[in-house]
C-alpha cells in the first residue's frame, strides 16, 4: 500500500516537472518567433520588387523575388565620390580598432577594480554601475565639446576613441574577475610576479568567456557606428553612414535600404557565431577552483 502511494506521489511530481518543462519550451518558442520575425521581414523585403513593398496590408512573403535591390545597392554605392572599397575599409578598420582597444582597456581597468585595493575603489565601481543607466545620446554633447577641444573632429579618431570606453564591458569584466581566487594572485606575488604579469598571464587567460562576450557586444556596436555629425570627409565615412545617405533619397530607394540592411547584418552574425563557439568551448574546458 505504501509503495503504491509513493509511486503516485512520484508520478505527480514527474507530471509537474514535465508540465513546467513544456511551459518553458512554449514560452521560449513564442519569444524566439518574435525575435526572428524582424529578421525574416528584413530578408523578405530585400528581395521584394518595389511595387510589392507598398502593398497594404504588407505580406510576409514575396510573389516575385528578385536580387535587383542588391544590384542597385552596389550601383548606388559605386557612384559615390570615393570608391566603395574605401567605405568598407573604414568600417573594418574602425570596428577592429574599437573591438581590440575596448577589450584591452576594459580588461586592465577591470582587473584593477576587482583585485587591487586602493582609495576610491568602491566609489568608482558605483559610478560604473550608475553609468549603465545612461544612454550614449545623453553625453553626446559633452563628448562633442571634448573632441572639438582635442581637435578630433573630422578625423578617424572621432569614431574610435569615444567607443573605446564602455561601461558595460568594464562592468562585465569586473564581475567576471571577482570570481578569481585571491589565493592565486597572492601565490603569484610570492613568486615575484608584478601586477602587469598577474593581469595578462594569470587572470585574463582565465576570462575568455567574458572577454569573448564583451568582444561580441563591442563588434556589434562598432560595426554600426555612423559618426555623421563628427566626420564630414567622404574618405573617412563608414559603410552605415553612406548607406543611410543612399537610403534617404526617397521611397524609391526602400529596396536598396533593405538590401543594405541585410549586408550590414551579415558580419555581426558571422562574428557572433565564431565568438560563441569559442565561449562555449572555453566554458566547457576551463574553470577556476579555490
Amino acid at each position: 500500500m505504501k509503495d503504491t502511494k509513493k509511486m503516485k506521489a512520484t508520478n505527480r511530481r514527474a507530471g509537474r516537472k514535465i508540465g513546467g518543462t513544456v511551459a518553458i519550451f512554449v514560452f521560449l518558442l513564442v519569444l524566439g518567433v518574435f525575435m526572428v520575425l524582424p529578421i525574416w521581414l528584413m530578408i523578405v523585403n530585400s528581395v521584394k520588387p518595389v511595387n510589392e513593398m507598398f502593398i497594404f496590408p504588407p505580406k510576409w512573403y514575396t510573389l516575385n523575388p528578385t536580387f535587383d535591390n542588391f544590384k542597385d545597392t552596389y550601383r548606388v554605392l559605386g557612384q559615390m565620390w570615393v570608391p566603395f572599397s574605401r567605405y568598407v575599409f573604414n568600417s573594418i578598420f574602425v570596428t577592429a580598432a574599437v573591438t581590440v582597444l575596448q577589450c584591452i582597456f576594459a580588461s586592465m581597468a577591470a582587473f584593477c577594480l576587482a583585485k587591487v585595493k586602493f582609495p576610491g575603489n568602491k566609489f568608482i565601481n558605483a559610478v560604473i554601475v550608475l553609468a549603465l543607466l545612461y544612454n550614449s545620446n545623453v553625453i553626446y554633447l559633452m563628448q562633442y565639446m571634448v573632441m572639438a577641444e582635442l581637435n578630433m573632429i573630422n578625423r578617424m579618431s572621432a569614431l574610435i576613441l569615444p567607443s573605446v570606453a564602455s561601461a558595460m564591458g568594464l562592468f562585465l569584466m569586473r564581475q567576471s574577475m571577482t570570481s578569481v581566487p585571491d589565493a592565486m594572485i597572492e601565490a603569484a606575488k610570492v613568486d615575484g610576479a608584478n601586477l602587469f604579469t598577474i593581469c595578462w598571464r594569470i587572470v585574463i587567460p582565465n576570462q575568455k568567456p567574458a572577454l569573448m562576450t564583451m568582444a561580441i557586444f563591442a563588434f556589434q556596436g562598432a560595426w554600426n557606428i555612423t559618426g555623421g555629425s563628427v566626420v564630414y570627409d567622404e574618405s573617412l565615412k563608414t559603410l552605415p553612414t553612406v548607406i543611410q545617405q543612399a537610403a534617404s533619397a526617397g521611397i524609391s530607394r526602400q529596396g536598396v535600404t533593405m538590401a543594405a540592411a541585410v549586408i550590414l547584418f551579415v558580419p555581426p552574425v558571422l562574428f557572433f557565431m565564431l565568438a560563441q563557439s569559442q565561449v562555449m568551448e572555453t566554458m566547457a574546458h576551463s574553470g577556476i577552483k579555490d
